[in-house]
């Protein structure tokens, strides 16, 4: 399956105030692609635990809210992240379970348990452009791109949330990629100091605005290794005025996070 990350393909840093200034330096000479590799890395944790709330909103703005227990951490020498969901509420989707092996160099593997069937199945790569429990949101859209899936063009830098960004557009090399992700192309407002992702443009096959990511509340959980994660992210929908708001109401670094928590036995205790 291709990588867009949870809560994640896109979000993370490692700039710190210590060496801020060597860091832009280096910056200012880096790839689209260099870029993209910087999110990508950077934003992965040792490990972590949170509570998100996922709110999703129909084109009244009428709201079905969601609420997650999430976890993540990294293996074999962070090559590869493992992730899981737990939703706790409300009663029709509780126990249900998302399971996520995301490889840095291969297809990922994804599993989802259904509480009503008592089954575990698993998520095929050709699945990652659907909506992800409702939301506005991709199976595609929470897993960590696969770089060398595609090309990257640098564009003119731009103000977006109060930054000055880099602009990155994000191409899919081959058809089957773009119709895995579900894009054409994707173009990222990425923060000159900071690396996280503050905004996204995601484009349909027929070459229009798809979807527009907004991201907010960017928080330092790795002081050491100067790792970030994004506390609240929103998708919305551009032609059928749909949203969708992943929102951390706790969010803790835990390297020693259980290893047990990343198995299909452990998603389906429901």
């Amino acid at each position: 399956m291709t990588r867009q990350g949870f809560l994640l393909t896109m979000f993370g840093a490692i700039c710190g105030s210590g060496w801020l200034g060597a860091d832009v330096v280096e910056a200012a000479e880096m790839s689209g692609r260099e870029i993209m590799e910087k999110v990508t890395i950077t934003r992965k944790l040792d490990g972590s635990e949170s509570t998100v709330k996922m709110s999703i909103y129909d084109d009244k703005g009428q709201v079905r809210e969601r609420e997650i227990a999430a976890a993540t951490k990294l293996f074999d020498g962070g090559k590869t992240e493992k992730r899981v969901f737990h939703f706790l509420a409300p009663a029709d989707v509780q126990g249900t379970g998302i399971l996520i092996f995301d490889y840095e160099s291969k297809a990922d593997d994804m599993w989802i348990f259904l509480p009503a069937l008592r089954k575990t199945r698993r998520i095929l790569s050709s699945q990652g452009a659907q909506s992800f429990m409702g939301s506005e949101f991709s199976y595609a859209d929470l897993n960590i791109p696969a770089l060398d899936d595609f090309t990257y063009n640098l564009g003119k830098d731009d103000a977006c949330g109060g930054e000055t960004c880099y602009v990155v557009d994000v191409l899919p090399k081959t058809k089957e990629t773009a119709a895995n992700d579900g894009y054409s192309k994707k173009t990222y407002w990425v923060s000159k100091i900071k690396f996280v992702v503050m905004r996204g443009l995601f484009y349909a096959p027929d070459g229009k605005v798809l979807k527009e990511l907004v991201t907010r509340d960017v928080k330092l959980l790795d002081p050491k290794n100067k790792r970030y994660r994004t506390m609240r992210m929103e998708m919305i929908n551009k032609q059928n005025g749909r949203r969708s708001v992943f929102e951390s109401t706790k969010m803790n670094f835990a390297p020693n996070t259980k290893d047990e928590y990343f198995t299909t036995t452990y998603i389906e205790r429901g």
